[in-house]
Parts: structure tokens; sequence; C-alpha cells
């Protein structure tokens, strides 16, 4: 894409990183053999393999189970909270001090640029880790109840777009709250949560109280039905999420998830258009459009639709596309052939349906998963593009007249995870976010996270919060419970 500047390349080295030709499970604090087939995990900028990494069997989760239940019941379950709120002080303090070497090795295995790795995932991760150990020794006074007990054993699976801040959303107010944890990364970026393997094992985390079981679909059945799990917490996929949701119903097991979303960036015409391009970028090719509360609908007012839709061809042609460990790179690599096939496909049943799509002038690399930043404009609510998630950076364009008009727009989905607004007066924001039907409403911003505010949606987004002190009694019983 062109550029009033020309950039000279300023690629993060990858010395920083010593990727190990393969990896085990970790279980009981060890890193073991699996006993499945190992699964290659990919570099996707370049198809370069980087490792070889162990699969779990139902028999390797069982095993990690027991560890946790044994962790819980000798060890984690028993300490003061403030000891294990010291666990997790150390732990986040690691992550701080290894933060480049987790930067440059998500950038690897995920795609995504280096500088939202380095400047938002890796802190975000710590964070939490902070934020959650402040909470371990106040339970008591979180309002979920007199002497609040953990659950016991924590199930969790995660998806392959934030791998280390997902696990961080995860495994933080598990701990904190004195559960332990069985978790299984994504099979496509399993890298940096057997990194952070390491860093419990640096910050002598008792043995069992994190377990780490890599693989692919299969082990994450076998962890969410396992027996003897207290809790499960998911993130994904809405198909996989129903999925588990059947197979937890007439059990004991608690159940969060953290599913899709098609939110509506909404932008009135008195929004400040330079702020509001900004953040419909931010919206929908932070991480390439990878993000479950992307602002993949831009709803805008119709006597400004032409001037914003100016403006925002105008910035997206100033973006740069290419190699994820370039400072200078504003979007990475789609993560998987699999996902890039999905975007492609639906791409093309926008256009069948009548969209029009606009793309810049851009020349993707030879190797690697790519695709364009993709605007679609004359799109209906009925569109494909419209109502499923595409989760890439595909943006569908539609138009309003008047605030109600909006509303029902944005409402007019099977999601309800997100969604922004964008105008001068502070009175439209609280009267229209009032309305709207998504867990997370962002005013003159999009995508902004604090570990303070619990996040998470409604209808087939999921149900539940993770984060702040709502996302703590998802791991809490009450006392006589």
């Amino acid at each position: 894409m062109t550029s009033l500047f020309e950039y000279a390349p300023a690629p993060e080295s990858r010395s920083i990183v010593d990727v190990a030709p393969s990896y085990g499970l970790f279980v009981d604090g060890e890193f073991v053999d699996g006993s499945g087939t190992p699964l290659k995990t990919v570099n996707p900028a370049t198809e370069e393999v980087l490792s070889e990494v162990a699969t779990a069997t139902d028999a390797d989760v069982d095993r990690a189970v027991r560890a946790a239940r044994r962790a819980f019941t000798r060890v984690w379950g028993p300490m003061r909270p403030a000891d294990r709120g010291k666990y997790l002080f150390r732990i986040a303090r690691l992550l701080q001090e290894r933060a480049r070497e987790f930067a440059v090795l998500e950038s690897l295995d995920n795609g995504k640029p280096i500088r939202e790795s380095r400047d938002v995932d890796v802190p975000l991760a710590a964070a939490h880790f902070f934020y959650h150990a402040g909470w371990a020794d106040k339970l008591d006074w979180a309002g979920l109840g007199p002497g609040p007990k953990p659950l016991g054993v924590a199930g969790q699976v995660i998806p392959w777009n934030f791998p280390l801040l997902m696990l961080a959303w995860k495994i933080a107010p598990a701990l904190a709250t004195g559960n332990t944890v069985v978790l299984k990364p994504a099979e496509t970026t399993p890298l940096t949560a057997l990194l952070f393997a390491e860093v419990c094992r640096q910050a002598d985390l008792p043995p069992g109280v994190v377990n780490i079981v890599t693989g692919a679909g299969d082990t994450g059945r076998a962890v969410v039905e396992h027996e003897d799990v207290d809790k499960v917490a998911f993130t994904g996929s809405t198909e996989v999420g129903r999925a588990i949701a059947r197979a937890v119903a007439g059990t004991a097991k608690l159940l969060t998830l953290e599913l899709g979303g098609k939110a509506a960036n909404i932008v009135f015409d008195d929004a400040p258009i330079d702020q509001a391009v900004e953040g419909i970028v931010q919206g929908i090719f932070f991480n390439q459009g990878h993000v479950c509360c992307a602002g993949s609908r831009l709803l805008v007012q119709e006597s400004v639709h032409d001037e914003v839709l100016a403006s925002l061809q105008r910035r997206i042609g100033t973006l740069r596309l290419g190699d994820p460990l370039d400072k200078n790179t504003d979007i990475g690599a789609i993560n998987s052939h699999a996902q890039l096939a999905r975007i492609r496909e639906l791409v093309d049943t926008g256009e069948a349906e009548g969209a029009s799509k606009w793309q810049p002038a851009c020349e993707l690399p030879e190797r690697g998963y790519w695709y364009p930043p993709t605007v679609f404009t004359d799109v209906s609510p009925a569109h494909r593009i419209a109502r499923d998630e595409v989760f890439g950076p595909v943006l569908s364009v539609l138009t309003f007249r008047t605030p109600d008009e909006a509303v029902a727009k944005a409402n007019n989905t099977t999601y309800g995870l997100s969604a922004g607004i964008w105008t001068e007066k502070g009175s439209r924001i609280l009267a229209v976010a009032d309305r709207l039907r998504a867990g997370v409403v962002w005013a003159n911003s999009f995508n902004e996270f604090d570990p303070t505010s619990p996040f998470g949606g409604y209808k087939q987004s999921g149900y539940g919060r993770e984060g702040g002190r709502h996302g703590l009694a998802a791991y809490l019983r009450e006392a006589d419970k």
C-alpha cells in the first residue's frame, strides 16, 4: 500500500527467542511426552515449520487433571490467599522481564504485527496477573458473598487470535481465587503457552497448579468432558461453544463461554470524522480482524457517509501489510490456511450477493497466508457478510438516518458482544448505549481493554464475564455450598 513516507525495514530480531525443535505437555510441573500424534506449528507469514508439539490423549488429560486435583487439595487450596497473590505477582513481573521474548514468539507463531504483541498483548497479559494478584486476599470484600471458596479444578480452552492474552484472562482469575488449572491452547498457536509454562517453573509455582495440554479438538473435548473438572471456560467459535454447552449440560460443572461477534460501529453525523476513522481502522484491522469483538459492521449516518468512506479509504491506503516482525507493519498474516479460505469464501459470497468490494492497491507476499484490508459498501442486513462473523480484515458498511434506525440495525444480529458509538453528544452516547444489546459499548473509541473491566456478551456471543470483579464470580462458590 502507498504511503506519504518511505519506511526502511525495522525488523525485530528473532535471536531473542530459542524455539525448541519439539515440545511436550506441561503436567505436574514437568514437561512430559504426549501419547498422541504430534502437531507441527507453522509461522503463518512464511509457512515455515517452527516446532513439533505433543498431542495429549484422553489418558494424558486425565493425568493432568489428577495433578491439578492433588495440587488443589494439598497445596494451592489450603494456601493462605496472600501467599497465592505473591505467586501471581511473581508471574506478572516475569512476564514483564521476558516481554520482548514473548512478543517475538507470539508474532512468529500467530502472524500478528510485533507492535501489537509488544504494545498490547504482552503488557495486558502482565496487567491481568498484577490485577488478580491484588484480589487474592480480598475476596471476602468482593461482594460475592461471605467467605467465597474456590471451585477446584478449572478446565480452560483458548483460541488462536490472542494466545498469551487469553491465557492470562483464564489462568489469572482461576489462580487468584484458589483454583488449579488444566489449559488447552489452540493447536495453531501453542508456543507462548509453553513458554508460559517455563515462567511457572521460574516462579516456583507449586507443581500441578498450572498444567498445559496441547493438541487439537479431541484434546479440548477431553478437558471439557473430564468428570473431575469443576469449571469449564472457553473462548472461541459459537459452533464449538454450543457443543461444549451440550457436553456440560446435566453435570455439576460451571461454564463460561466467550464466543463470536458481529459488532456495530456507529458513526453519527456530528462525530469527529478523523478520530472516528482511526477508531474504525482500529476496530476492524487490528490483529487482521481476528478479534471476536471487531467492529465489522460500520453503521454511518447517511449525511456523512461519503465523507467517512472517502476518509476511511485514504487512511487504509497508508496501512502497511507485511512482515509481522517489522515494527512498521500494521497488518500481519492471517493465522492459518483454513482461516484464509474462510475469509475468501465469505468475501466471494458478498460479491455474489451484490455488495460492492473495495481493496487498496496492495502487493501480497509470495509465501504465507495474507489477505488485504477489504471494505464492502451497498450492504444490506440480509447479506451474509453483514450476518456471519468473517474473523478477518473485512468491513461491511451500512447506513442509517435516525438513532432509532441505528439501534435497530445494530441489534439486528444473533450476536451481542460489543459495539461502538461516535458522536460529540454525551447524552446521545448514554441514550444509544442503553439500548444496545452488547456486553461492551465503547464511546468515541474501540478495542480498549482493561483487566478491571468485565468483558462478555449476550445471545450467541456467550455468557458469563471475564475480568473485573464480575469475572471472579465464575471461579468461586458460596462458603456453604
